[in-house]
Formats: structure tokens, C-alpha cells, sequence
């Protein structure tokens, strides 16, 4: 499996974990999620990764993409 395939599998998971909560908040919580436990090197790599193709990502990983991305540059 590769690095990007991984990244996107790994988000996915964590995207099923909030589902429940409904689209906004999942897509919060994996933002936050993917912000508080990924290393910043993990966090780059899959949004480049996303940037190139999300087809495959769970809708609430597709929706935490610009969270992410705010987050990223407000730092």
C-alpha cells in the first residue's frame, strides 16, 4: 500500500468513528483528530495527497480538508 493510499485509509477510519455525529461535526472531529495526533509531516503529506485526487475519502474527510488547511496556515 502506499504512503498516500495509507494516509487516506488511516483518515477514512477515523472519519467512520464520527459519522455517527453527523456530517459537520465528523468533519470537525477529524480535523481536530488528524491536528492533535498526526505528526505535522503525516498531516502534510495527506493533504497533498488530497489535493491531487480525494475520490476515495469518506465524505467527512473530504469535508475536514479546509479545516485542515486553515489550521495548517494559521500556525
Amino acid at each position: 500500500m502506499k504512503q498516500d493510499e495509507k494516509l487516506a485509509y488511516m483518515a477514512n477510519q477515523i472519519a467512520k468513528f464520527f459519522a455517527a455525529q453527523g456530517e459537520e461535526r465528523a468533519a470537525r472531529g477529524v480535523a481536530d483528530h488528524l491536528q492533535r495526533f498526526w505528526d505535522p509531516e503525516m498531516r502534510r503529506a495527506f493533504l497533498v495527497a488530497a489535493a491531487k485526487d480525494n475520490s476515495n475519502l469518506h465524505p467527512a474527510v473530504k469535508a475536514a480538508v479546509p479545516l485542515l488547511q486553515i489550521q495548517q496556515t494559521a500556525k
